[in-house]
């Protein structure tokens, strides 16, 4: 069994629909996040050891831990702030949505940590408020 915990920082980030560019006959799509995808894989391969990276992608089934740790606005009240610092947990139910956050993390892991999307067979996801904008992940790839 091999676990891998990454730890993103800065705001999390959600998949974006896709865009579409017309040229005459042609359809075309593009990715507009291309920039937010390199220096969020940067910071996840940094975190990779050269021993783990030799055996990547895992094959076997995976199931994957995802916190996703959303800013605190300027206006907060103090008690809210004094509460997190406390160890409370409190939600964030605005946007991004869940789902899409999840799909931002199984995209940018896809085909190089794991193999394919299939492999996750079980996730666990919340998003909560935080005074340190960060995505924690876990990684646990259980034998086949």
């Amino acid at each position: 069994m091999k676990e891998i915990c990454l730890k993103i920082p800065g705001k999390p980030i959600a998949k974006n629909r896709p865009r579409f560019f017309r040229a005459k006959d042609y359809v075309g799509t593009y990715s507009d996040q291309e920039t937010e995808e390199g220096r969020w894989m940067w910071e996840a391969k940094n975190q990779i050891t050269p021993e783990l990276q030799r055996s990547l992608p895992l094959t076997g089934p995976i199931r994957l831990r995802v916190c996703f740790m959303m800013p605190t606005t300027k206006g907060w009240p103090k008690y809210k702030i004094e509460w997190i610092n406390n160890g409370l947990l409190i939600p964030h139910v605005k946007t991004p949505d869940l789902d899409n956050l999840i799909k931002w993390v199984k995209d940018c892991l896809n085909g190089w940590l794991w193999k394919d999307d299939s492999q996750v067979y079980q996730i666990e996801a919340y998003k909560i408020y935080s005074l340190e904008a960060t995505t924690s992940i876990e990684i646990i790839e259980v034998g086949e």
